[in-house]
């Protein structure tokens, strides 16, 4: 109360002015503190929901299987041309030149996406997983992916606050996405719909060819290593 001065209204005036100033003052500092709380939270809400974004994906990616070969092959296209075989048996099925090549190249492709997404984004027991993975696809070896996909339900739930799964709960054993039927099937019965269609004008023939054109483009985005 010393510092206020009401003896004149010059001075009552100045003494106003100086607490409203402080007023302000305070006021924008704690609006600045809030803003920057604010940006804070949001940038880690949105880092928080891009990992598990991410991580969602590399589970579905990784345990999207329940039957069939739970294993990921490593073998490249390029090991079984090397090695003059026209067909290879590895992981219980048979690899050719044809579909069955094709079809493990895309689960390992994913599979291996998948993977370094995990180290990135995993938690310390999930980056160590993935590693003893990738490690084995380097050295050659078919990988499972059970214990790694365990470990991410587990996180991914805890996340989201959703109970964990019943202990007594036997989940079968789960293994890597497989992949959709590839673009050759589609080009080939877009080419048959042209076909089909072409003696009765060539605009339906060319309606026919996009069809298949489509297919063998959504073919050719799924990424490719061998």
């Amino acid at each position: 109360m010393r510092l206020l001065d009401f003896s004149s209204w010059h001075a009552l005036l100045t003494t106003l002015l100086g607490l409203s100033l402080i007023t302000l003052i305070g006021m924008g500092i704690r609006l600045l503190m809030m803003m920057t709380i604010q940006q804070r939270r949001e940038r880690m809400n949105r880092q928080i929901n891009e990992r598990l974004r991410t991580l969602i994906a590399a589970y579905k990616t990784l345990g999207g299987s329940f039957t069939g070969t739970l294993t990921v092959d490593p073998t490249h296209l390029r090991e079984l041309r090397r090695g003059g075989e026209g067909a290879e048996t590895i992981s219980g099925e048979t690899k050719d030149s044809g579909g069955g090549s094709d079809r493990a190249r895309r689960i390992r492709d994913a599979v291996e996406a998948a993977l370094s997404d995990i180290i990135l984004l995993g938690t310390e027991e999930q980056v160590r997983l993935a590693d003893h993975a990738a490690r084995e696809l380097v050295a050659g070896r078919p990988v499972h992916t059970h214990e790694l996909v365990v470990s991410l339900r587990a996180f991914i739930r805890a996340a989201l606050d959703l109970a964990p799964v019943p202990a007594n709960l036997e989940i079968p054993q789960q293994g890597p996405a497989r992949p959709s039927g590839s673009g050759g099937r589609g080009n080939a019965a877009g080419k048959d719909g042209a076909a089909s269609r072409g003696g009765g004008g060539g605009g339906m023939g060319m309606g026919g060819g996009g069809v298949g054109l489509g297919g063998a483009s959504l073919a050719d985005d799924l990424p490719s290593h061998s």
